[in-house]
């Protein structure tokens, strides 16, 4: 039967609305053909069917893959270091189990304390729709989750091996399948979510990894609800807001090289503000900086 009103979590309950999903082609909230709830751990593979573009999408594993290139084979845009490097298994193993730990010596106080923080900012959002993107093993998603603030928790990333990952972590975590996330793979430039639908964007240590920052910041700007937070962390500048011209080719020359932007922080406020998020507020620590804003209404 068709389910457009159906939702799942990870344990196969129906708590999630259907129509918080979308085309990532036409946002045309999913039509699914398959059984009336949805639980990721089973082996049947359910189908999303656009009804406007009739694209379809399916069930991977653990996750949903709502990918528009997902199932074309022989062709991959993403093979650049930014996007592709995490796709690979032994550097989503490796993540959370040392690598982010030395995110400290750039001034990142440490997962929990990131927490308690984004907690206070994303505050105007308890009770509504949370999406992690970028969110890698779930470090921050799982938090989210755990605390029972919001509705749902979605944790979306490129990379199926990071959402691997996360689901083992989810297991250790939440033996009981109790917590309401979902995991989908979903690109942050083309997100799974019909226009105005969610409640709060979270971006941990990853806008300097999108392949395009301001593409996926309209698209964060899209999904968000009038009054919306948008919150993020990531990496300054070594060289910081030195206001010297013979640096700009300098920066610009190491971003096309390695396709990582590491901000100015005048350039963060401004790729917010570009693209309708006002309130711009920031908490930074050498290297580490902390933004939010909103959408405007």
């Amino acid at each position: 039967m068709g389910a457009t009103d159906q939702g799942w979590n990870m344990d196969g309950s129906t708590n999630t609305d259907m129509k918080l999903l979308a085309c990532p082609i036409c946002f045309e909230p999913f039509n699914c053909e398959g059984s009336e709830g949805l639980d990721l751990k089973e082996k049947s593979r359910p189908t999303f069917l656009c009804q406007r573009c009739k694209k379809s999408y399916h069930k991977r594993g653990v996750f949903l893959d709502l990918i528009a290139m997902g199932d074309t084979y022989g062709y991959d845009e993403y093979s650049f270091l930014g996007t592709g490097f995490f796709r690979n298994r032994v550097i989503s193993y490796v993540y959370e189990r040392g690598w982010r730990s030395t995110f400290k010596r750039d001034g990142f106080p440490g997962p929990d304390e990131e927490f308690t923080m984004a907690k206070e900012l994303l505050r105007p959002a308890a009770g509504g729709v949370l999406l992690d993107v970028s969110c890698g093993t779930g470090v921050m998603s799982r938090r989210f989750a755990r605390c029972g603030i919001y509705s749902t928790v979605f944790a979306l990333d490129f990379s199926e091996t990071m959402l691997q990952q996360c689901s083992e972590f989810l297991k250790e975590d939440d033996p009981n399948n109790s917590l309401n996330i979902t995991l989908v793979r979903g690109d942050v430039a083309r997100l799974p979510f019909p226009t105005g639908t969610i409640d709060a964007v979270h971006a941990a240590a990853a806008l300097h990894c999108w392949p395009s920052p301001a593409a996926a910041m309209i698209e964060i700007s899209r999904v968000l609800k009038p009054g919306g937070v948008f919150m993020a962390t990531t990496f300054l500048d070594i060289t910081g807001d030195i206001p010297l011209d013979m640096l700009k080719p300098v920066r610009q020359a190491w971003r096309k090289i390695t396709r990582l932007t590491f901000w100015l922080e005048s350039e963060l406020q401004n790729l917010c503000e570009s693209c309708g998020l006002v309130d711009y507020q920031r908490i930074r620590k050498n290297r580490f900086i902390m933004v939010s804003a909103r959408k405007s209404t």
